[in-house]
């Protein structure tokens, strides 16, 4: 268990500097691209040609690369589950319009464009099975999920650094794909999501290294427990039409491996991301425990490496309701 006064001491001698995260990390509304700027305009004459030009590209996509493209979709369209939680962690006052709570909502705002553009997307390019897409993200709310964080802000911090990383891998490699394959339009989509997730994984990963500057033990030790529980994706309990909670995932996770779009590897290149940005093995003045924290997190890499080097991906056999046959 974690010192829960001190959690609030810190969180609290940081509330102040809120506003100064959400003006450096976050967009203003009236600025920030919105997902109809994007997307076919219905009142255009060439809002058919449009649609047909996008279908046209969706039908050419790899099959695990679209399966993909669906399961990025319907984690961001979980987004209510993400902000419940994180409004819910010490140190976040959910009746107070300034503080925390102010970046919670605000970069709960900025997250809920990326589920609405992809949504739309998945509509219009008449090569889902949108109703199965649907229940998919209505479980996937309703089920919830346990990512190991408990209501501690740097577990959860730590949590988010990795996840917003993870999530930038994965959009901007479908939108590169997509690319490649001269779906240009739904590349520049994907592109800007992850010009998102890469502002977002920025602000989360500066909240620990302030952390760390004045709770150096607890944040350390905070940083390898979560690393020991391995972090785990927050659409892990996905599921359709009757599965039972998580028994979609294994399938999700094997396409976006063999397609390349978030591999084992990636994991570990975040990881020794995040230990080289939290400069981790130059932190000093730790308690005995705090050290030994720190030493499992610098050797774990290379193990995690060993581990990886010996995984092979099941080739593709499962057939996803999302997508009509």
């Amino acid at each position: 268990m974690y010192n829960k006064a001190v959690r609030l001491e810190v969180m609290r001698s940081l509330s102040p500097e809120v506003n100064s995260f959400i003006d450096t990390y976050l967009t203003p509304v009236e600025k920030i691209w919105q997902p109809t700027d994007f997307l076919p305009d219905p009142t255009s004459d060439d809002f058919h040609n449009d649609v047909q030009e996008l279908q046209h590209f969706a039908q050419m996509m790899d099959y695990d690369l679209f399966v993909t493209l669906i399961g990025d979709c319907i984690t961001e369209e979980a987004l209510p589950s993400y902000e419940s939680w994180i409004m819910g962690i010490d140190g976040v006052e959910q009746e107070k319009r300034g503080g925390w709570s102010h970046w919670v909502r605000s970069w709960t705002a900025e997250e809920n464009r990326h589920g609405d553009l992809l949504n739309k997307y998945l509509y219009l390019c008449g090569r889902v099975n949108m109703r199965e897409v649907e229940i998919t993200t209505q479980y996937l709310i309703q089920d919830g999920f346990d990512i190991g964080t408990s209501m501690d802000p740097y577990r959860n911090f730590v949590y988010t650094s990795f996840q917003e990383t993870a999530t930038n891998y994965s959009h901007r490699r479908v939108g590169t794909f997509a690319k490649q394959s001269g779906n240009k339009k739904l590349a520049k989509m994907c592109a800007v999501i992850a010009a998102d997730e890469a502002r977002h994984a920025k602000a989360y990963k500066h909240f620990v290294t302030r952390i760390f500057e004045l709770d150096p033990s607890e944040m350390m030790i905070a940083f390898e427990d979560m690393m020991r529980k391995k972090i785990v994706m927050p659409a892990h309990m996905m599921r359709e039409s009757g599965q039972a909670a998580g028994e979609l995932w294994s399938h999700f996770s094997d396409a976006a491996q063999r397609c390349m779009v978030y591999t084992a590897q990636d994991y570990i290149d975040i990881l020794k991301q995040l230990i080289d940005d939290w400069k981790i093995e130059n932190i000093g003045n730790l308690t005995e425990s705090a050290q030994k924290a720190q030493e499992y997190l610098m050797k774990l890499p290379s193990r995690l490496q060993r581990v990886t080097d010996r995984i092979s991906t099941p080739d593709q056999e499962y057939k996803f309701k999302w997508i009509r046959s």
